[in-house]
């Protein structure tokens, strides 16, 4: 089965297109003001018309309070939910009765006691994604360029489909893919250029990133 490829912090309807016509499978839409890559609901729900249908829309949300999640819910209307802050396992709980939408819950990785901690979310989100650890000063939670040590997910009884962030870009994603066997990867600020997403550096990452997975799937079966 071929790796999902997910373009997050996609702000206008070129890039949108892109990724939808290179095969991406989702793009994420963030709604978070302190990150650089924000937009307001109203824009999610414009590009979130335009996508319906040709990809996948994710919602990037930070410890969002309920009146946030009604109003994404009910204007956006993503197909899912990324929360990238610092939710509970019975905050996840609780957001996917709320919205009746399938959530995926982001770890920061530095050590492995970090990646332990993804036993707590694995049956209750419907994916996880690992990513690299922000630093403690750090204005966001994601989206920094910066990898983590990829062999701390290999041997750690990962049952369940995990997504990959943190770092990706498209010279190096066949190999995280193939060293992690990860069902999805995804990425940021590596598919960009000047700050701004790259259509030429989206295409090169979905070919890669789709390429890698019959050596992945072959290795961890």
């Amino acid at each position: 089965m071929a790796v999902k490829v997910k373009i997050c912090g996609v702000r206008t309807p070129a890039i949108l297109e892109t990724a939808a016509a290179e095969g991406a499978d989702y793009v994420g839409l963030v709604i978070f003001e302190k990150s650089p890559r924000h937009v307001e609901v109203e824009e999610a729900r414009v590009l979130g018309a335009i996508a319906r249908g040709k990809i996948g829309i994710v919602a990037v949300l930070v410890d969002p309070d309920d009146r946030l999640l009604d109003e994404v819910a009910d204007r956006v209307r993503p197909d899912a939910l990324q929360l990238h802050g610092s939710e509970t396992p019975e905050r996840v709980a609780a957001i996917k009765a709320r919205t009746g939408l399938p959530v995926m819950k982001a770890i920061g990785v530095r050590d492995a006691a970090d990646v332990a901690k993804a036993a707590a979310y694995t049956k209750i989100a419907n994916m996880v994604l690992f990513d690299a650890k922000p630093a403690p000063d750090a204005a966001v939670p994601g989206g920094a360029g910066t990898t983590f040590d990829w062999t701390l997910l290999s041997g750690v009884g990962l049952t369940a489909p995990f997504a990959l962030s943190g770092g990706l870009n498209p010279d190096n994603v066949a190999e995280a893919v193939r060293l992690t066997g990860a069902s999805l990867a995804d990425v940021s600020s590596g598919v960009e250029s000047a700050g701004e997403k790259d259509a030429g550096l989206v295409r090169r990452f979905v070919q890669a990133a789709k390429a890698a997975a019959p050596q992945a799937r072959a290795k961890a079966s």
